[in-house]
């Protein structure tokens, strides 16, 4: 059995353990919804760098890909434990729908000893017609359409969804955790795009900027909700390698 003992001591008076040094600053005492987002591992798409959207269902995982998700599951598993001890250990996996993150997410929920639950809603950008094109393929038959759709946030590719459209999906997803309990921690497997939409909502970032953010393969992402909308990025794109 895994020891899911924190690694910072409860405050004997209200029985919570305290915020780190460095955490975002807060003039209450008010119990966030941790989410712990994670990135599918590696496929034939990642490596040919295609835009590898949610109106197909695959690729699998490559092998290489598995060994990511191994490495993401063993780093998810320490959450609680010996890292971000001020964060409980999780209780929950969400899964997009697809091939790929439903195989990292068993990876994951089998080292914690949890369930996968899917949920539609945190599933990658629809690529419309420029699924499984590389940038210079898209760029060549739609010139001066992918900068502006990464930078501007609101263009949709021909059938497909702009950044601000899974912006609201991965925002209605924030809105119903929050309207559960308190407290607890959930593991979100998702996608590169999907991720970095979480991130920049949580931020209330503008949606230009999101595709700044770096999200790698199998990394890790953690962030706490709070009721009042002021939440807290905790960590950003942490590569799952190199933990050990």
């Amino acid at each position: 059995m895994t020891d899911r003992t924190p690694t910072s001591a409860p405050d004997p008076g209200t029985g919570r353990v305290p915020r780190p040094s460095g955490a975002g600053v807060r003039f209450d005492d008010d119990q966030p919804v941790t989410v712990v987002l994670v990135r599918h591992g590696e496929t034939a798409m990642t490596v040919a760098r295609g835009y590898s959207g949610s109106s197909e269902p695959g690729p699998p995982l490559d092998e290489r890909g598995r060994e990511q998700a191994r490495a993401a599951a063993a780093l998810v598993e320490r959450v609680g434990r010996d890292l971000w001890g001020d964060i409980a250990y999780p209780s929950e996996v969400l899964a997009s729908p697809m091939v790929r993150t439903q195989e990292t997410a068993a990876i994951v929920a089998e080292r914690l000893g949890l369930p996968v639950q899917t949920e539609d809603r945190v599933k990658e950008a629809d690529f419309g017609q420029w699924q499984g094109l590389t940038a210079e393929q898209i760029e060549e038959r739609w010139p001066g359409q992918l900068e502006p759709w990464h930078t501007r946030a609101d263009l949709r590719p021909p059938g497909g969804e702009s950044i601000v459209d899974v912006g609201e999906r991965l925002a209605a997803v924030f809105d119903d955790l929050l309207a559960g309990a308190r407290g607890r921690t959930v593991v979100v497997v998702s996608h590169a795009v999907a991720i970095r939409a979480a991130l920049g909502v949580a931020m209330g970032a503008n949606p230009g900027s999101w595709s700044q953010l770096r999200v790698a393969p199998a990394s890790v992402s953690i962030v706490r909700l709070f009721a009042d909308r002021r939440h807290e990025i905790a960590v950003a794109g942490a590569p799952s390698d190199g933990w050990a």
